[in-house]
């Protein structure tokens, strides 16, 4: 943990009120939100059987993914062979990393780390035969052989096989390979996680259901088994744990939510299943304008790919944000019809965000500060922030 969290914000664990004092820019736990939100998913996938290994991409904590864990998950998700080491090296079960290990010290990464490891731990993906040829080799060094699962591009073809055939392909040369063992099969659609409109997600989902089938399908009758199918985001969760087609779900944001998920998981008057448990706390630093306030956060606190923070407490609801430099974010009371006699935030004031995505938002802080209502109950480091 940060010298600097340890020295500023430690001394307020347990102190009444001490969430209002924190020195800021603070990343912010409810504790209570973030249990009831990892309760229900691991809640929600027991009922629909199917399994759940939640994506670390989202939080990168090991403190997080072990009471995953303990609510049931199975294991954890990784795209990164650094969030991968420090899942293992945490002692988390179980642990897919989603994205292909190609170059040679990827690969001399990957078989320490499965070295290490119990065996089928540790599983990855592959998507090309030259890798898996590669894999095969440095797979030699083992005492077992090493888990993959054949990736296909089911969403924006960031990674994964093409095709159908280039999918069995790929699993034929894998299950031939003695030092190689063929688990299953990932298809992860990203593309569907954020499209607001149900009916149209929906849709595209049972697309995507109605291709796996048939891949699991071609794959059992020329005797490949996939005994795992993983895949699906926040965003598809309730749609694609249908229909049988995907053993597990890889499911990260939930446990955190932001602005864009709640958005797209809210359906009609009904709101998104899961809380807004993360928040980022920021204090007004100037009020010299006479239009707007300053607060010291800005693109360096808050990720700018998804629109931005949405003011949670602190402020009119309805004030807008707008990034204002590295350090700072410029606050507009609401304008027109919208505007109300709120006051505006005084100098020093807390304003708190919900964040525009909480993934690259995270990756941007060095520690959570875990709060209970007003009160500070634990600093928990981000394990994983920046691990490659």
């Amino acid at each position: 943990m940060p010298q600097a969290l340890q020295q500023v914000n430690a001394p307020l664990i347990g102190v009444p009120g001490g969430r209002h004092l924190l020195d800021t820019p603070a990343l912010l736990i409810d504790l209570p939100a973030m249990t009831r939100n990892i309760e229900r998913m691991a809640a929600f996938a027991k009922s629909r059987g199917v399994n759940l290994r939640p994506h670390v991409k989202t939080h990168k904590s090991v403190e997080i993914a072990r009471r995953q864990v303990a609510a049931g998950a199975i294991g954890v998700s990784c795209v990164t062979l650094g969030e991968a080491e420090v899942m293992v090296q945490g002692g988390i079960p179980g642990v897919l990393i989603t994205s292909p290990a190609v170059t040679p010290s990827k690969i001399a990464r990957l078989i320490k780390l499965a070295q290490q490891a119990r065996p089928g731990d540790v599983m990855v993906v592959v998507d090309n035969p030259q890798n898996l040829a590669e894999l095969a080799r440095a797979a030699s060094e083992l005492t077992h052989p090493l888990d993959v699962l054949v990736d296909y591009g089911a969403g924006y073809n960031r990674t994964g096989a093409a095709t159908q055939a280039k999918v069995l392909e790929l699993a034929a040369q894998a299950a031939a390979e003695p030092r190689l063992r063929l688990r299953g099969l990932q298809a992860y659609a990203g593309n569907l996680q954020h499209i607001v409109a149900r009916d149209e997600r929906s849709a595209a989902a049972a697309g995507l259901r109605e291709t796996v089938a048939g891949i699991v399908a071609a794959a059992r009758r020329q005797g490949l088994n996939f005994d795992i199918v993983t895949g699906a985001g926040t965003g598809t969760h309730d749609l694609d744990s249908q229909e049988n087609a995907f053993t597990e779900l890889q499911a990260g944001s939930y446990v955190f939510m932001d602005a864009e998920y709640s958005r797209v998981l809210a359906d009609g008057d009904r709101p998104s299943p899961f809380e807004t448990s993360l928040f980022v706390q920021t204090a007004v630093v100037s009020t010299n304008a006479t239009d707007w306030v300053t607060v010291d956060g800005g693109t360096k606190c808050f990720s700018t790919d998804s629109g931005v923070p949405v003011v949670a407490k602190g402020a009119d609801a309805a004030s807008r944000y707008a990034f204002f430099g590295d350090e700072h974010g410029k606050l507009m009371p609401p304008a027109g019809s919208q505007a109300s006699q709120t006051p505006r935030p005084a100098l020093g004031a807390r304003v708190e965000f919900v964040t525009p995505h909480c993934d690259p938002t995270v990756n941007l802080h060095d520690a959570y500060h875990v709060v209970e209502g007003g009160t500070l109950v634990a600093i928990w480091p981000v394990d994983a922030r920046g691990r490659r």
